[in-house]
């Protein structure tokens, strides 16, 4: 499974790190750390993770996902 996480559009509320710790993790206040190619036994943590992402900032398998699927477009 891919991940990517919009960076600038991350404001650091860290449920990301609470419900998928294994995946995600703040370093200091501000700065999201996170593996951007993770295990399918994480996909649950990380669905989780991206549903309560309050700014919307994670998006799983984005990477392999048609670009008219990542932007909405039809």
């Amino acid at each position: 499974m891919k991940l990517v996480v919009d960076l600038n559009h991350c404001q650091g509320y860290m449920q990301c790190a609470f419900l998928a710790p294994d995946v995600f993790a703040m370093h200091g206040e501000e700065g999201l750390l996170y593996t951007p190619e993770t295990d399918e036994e994480q996909r649950d943590k990380v669905a989780q993770a991206a549903a309560a992402c309050p700014v919307q900032a994670i998006l799983v398998d984005a990477v392999d996902a048609p670009a008219e699927a990542v932007s909405g477009e039809r």
